[in-house]
């Protein structure tokens, strides 16, 4: 097979997405260190390109706005013009194959989805939802290597361990909120938990971003005055500070949101709470990253059952010990 010069892959999501898909990003490099790497992506997301060095350029395409056809076409136009040997889809859609086909790129590699897969992509891979994401994900790229990278990587550079630092991020994404996913806590619990872990000697820092400031101001109405407790909010200018604060903390306590995967990334012993949503498939089986969940019976349901969580939402009624237990 002739080595490609130029390598499209195209992975719409938010920025856990994009963390997630890494390590598949990093196996074509190191099979390809000579190739340019593009990564298509949502606006929302382009902050991946500060997190690492395995990506030369970004194109947005914003396929969930009014003029998301219009977004499509233009994505189209310039993959026909960019010159790129390969391209890449993390997408399930019985359609993707088609967009591939069209943007006339020679090697086409995407998830099996039928028939249209089997004829326009090169090779049709098979998709397992039922594991880790970022493995998923890494099974599109064995048809052109057998390079294997399990997790992802941040790189934020060296970094210091703050002894008995904790880096408490109790937020989701406003999107998540609007669409009626409450994967968190209360503000309420989350300064319970907070008490909690000071009491156990912790210096805690909060942190959080635009989406949840109203989180972190009913948290800080609690906390405001307590001894080794810092508010941070507002002091992240952008995700690479974040992550370099999660890098240097010693232990990361977060939903199940990018910050997440951002522990993942950089390392940090990351215990992260778990409702609704499949721990398996978003935190791998490592015993630095911990999922703090209640194992009733009707959980995980958010996504593959439903769409929206219930209004019980006792997936969440979680013993504060449960996370205690492990600093």
């Amino acid at each position: 097979m002739k080595k490609p010069k130029k390598i499209l892959v195209v992975n719409f999501g938010g920025i856990g997405d994009e963390i997630l898909f890494l390590p598949a990003i990093s196996s074509l490099k190191k099979e390809f260190p000579d190739a340019e790497i593009t990564l298509c992506l949502e606006p929302r997301s382009k902050s991946i390109k500060d997190l690492t060095d395995l990506i030369d350029d970004v194109i947005c395409v914003d396929v969930k706005g009014k003029h998301k056809y219009i977004e499509l076409l233009k994505f189209l136009k310039k993959a026909l013009f960019s010159g790129f040997d390969m391209v890449f889809s993390s997408g399930a859609n019985s359609l993707i194959p088609l967009l591939l086909f069209m943007t006339g790129i020679k090697q086409r590699y995407g998830f099996d989805s039928g028939r249209l897969s089997k004829i326009l992509l090169t090779k049709a891979v098979k998709l397992d939802k039922n594991r880790y994401a970022s493995a998923m994900y890494h099974e599109l790229v064995t048809p052109v290597t057998d390079k294997v990278t399990l997790l992802p990587e941040i790189r934020v550079g060296e970094a210091e361990k703050e002894f008995n630092s904790v880096l408490v991020h109790p937020g989701v994404s406003k999107m998540s909120v609007q669409k009626k996913m409450i994967k968190t806590w209360t503000p309420e619990v989350w300064a319970e938990l907070i008490k909690r872990i000071i009491e156990k000697g912790k210096k805690v820092y909060l942190i959080g971003g635009p989406d949840d400031k109203e989180c972190i101001e009913k948290i800080d109405a609690v906390l405001n005055g307590y001894p080794n407790y810092k508010n941070l909010y507002g002091t992240t200018g952008n995700i690479m500070d974040l992550a370099k604060l999660t890098k240097k903390a010693e232990v990361l306590i977060c939903s199940d949101s990018a910050p997440m995967h951002i522990g993942v990334g950089v390392g940090t012993k990351t215990l992260a709470l778990f409702g609704p949503t499949d721990e398996k498939k978003l935190i791998p089986d490592d015993a630095k990253f911990i999922a703090i969940k209640n194992n009733i019976h009707c959980r995980p349901c958010l996504w593959d059952k439903r769409q929206t969580t219930c209004e019980k939402l006792d997936c969440l009624k979680i013993n504060l010990d449960e996370v205690i237990k492990y600093l």
